[in-house]
């Protein structure tokens, strides 16, 4: 049984927060606190697994509260709760550099906070079972990928990626571009911070100009495309180089993972994996099948995995999916697409 402690000083949101992960059968809510002094208090009489925490509170918000982490000998796996806006991005950063696990973006209004319970428990699971990964320090810089790896996702995506990611336990002989539909501000920066921790390989947010490197991880920024472009290697393959392009959205959304498979596919061509995760819309079903008409391997996560199938129906419907996989063998999916290139 995971116990929880929901931190937050709405009662709105406490209510409907305990409500959500009370459908879970393995997650207990052991209590509430009303602002960052309240929880500390609460913290230390009821020992959590998992606090959900709100940034902006009165007396103490989150911040501070995960200021005095050094207080507790143990301290919960602590899950923020971000506002949509500039500021909430900012200060989910400051809290990922804090010490928080994971967060998780407050729709803005009430039929959209019923629609993040399946996430909000996916999330609260997750970090119970995957474990951080100590890397060593980078001495030498890693050639340039000669392979891609290409991930789309959007709703209920980001739990999907925690699994992904963690399941491959060293890196691989490619270079891997994850785009994530998420509001510009920072957050994709955020999120690239969480991935590091849990992932064999360096997770970073792309930068414009990027040189992909074999077994590097690269989480398309909000607010821009991922293009790949074309550099030459030393071998005489060719490899890629991010660049970012504030042209208008696809799909209403920008970063579109469309503009990723397709540009990746176009530099890498049978050298190109592309992969979708759960996610809404028809956004990454073109750019699929001209990975497969490239010569790339496709892969879609399977249904009952997905809390939304909308982008991976959308490359179904087009008869360009190779190869239909649980969330489970993904990982090792993607492995072995890549041993199969090296023959």
């Amino acid at each position: 049984m995971i116990r929880v402690l929901i931190i937050d000083d709405s009662l709105f949101m406490r209510t409907i927060i305990r409500d959500m992960l009370e459908k879970d059968p393995g997650i207990e809510v052991i209590g509430t606190a009303i602002d960052g002094e309240d929880g500390l208090r609460k913290i230390e009489e009821l020992s959590p697994d998992v606090i959900t925490l709100d940034i902006e509170m009165p007396k103490m918000n989150g911040l501070e509260l995960l200021k005095s982490r050094s207080r507790f000998n143990i301290f919960p796996k602590t899950l923020m709760l971000s506002s949509l806006t500039s500021s909430g991005a900012e200060m989910t950063r400051s809290a990922m550099e804090l010490g928080a696990d994971d967060f998780m973006l407050k729709p803005k209004d009430v039929r959209g906070v019923r629609g993040i319970d399946r996430e909000l428990r996916d999330k609260i699971r997750n970090l119970m079972s995957i474990s951080y990964r100590k890397k060593p320090e980078q001495k030498v810089v890693s050639p340039l990928a000669e392979n891609i790896v290409m991930i789309g996702s959007s709703a209920g995506g980001p739990p999907m990626l925690d699994i992904l990611l963690s399941s491959i336990h060293s890196p691989i002989e490619a270079a891997m571009v994850i785009t994530q539909h998420m509001p510009e501000g920072g957050f994709t920066a955020s999120m690239a911070t969480r991935l590091n921790r849990i992932s064999s390989m360096p997770v970073k947010e792309s930068e414009n100009g990027d040189t992909l490197n074999q077994g590097h991880v690269y989480v398309s920024k909000a607010g821009y495309h991922t293009i790949v472009s074309h550099i030459p290697s030393d071998r005489g393959k060719k490899c890629g180089m991010i660049v970012h392009a504030r042209s208008p959205p696809v799909h209403s959304v920008r970063p579109a993972v469309d503009k990723t498979f397709v540009s990746g596919a176009s530099v890498f061509g049978n050298r190109s994996i592309s992969a979708i995760l759960s996610g809404m819309g028809n956004d990454g079903g073109e750019g699929m099948a001209f990975v497969k008409s490239s010569g790339g391997k496709t892969i879609v996560c399977r249904e009952e995995d997905c809390l939304v199938y909308g982008m991976a129906r959308s490359a179904l419907s087009r008869n360009s999916v190779d190869k239909v996989v649980p969330l489970s063998s993904m990982g090792d999916e993607i492995s072995a697409l890549i041993s199969g290139m090296r023959r």
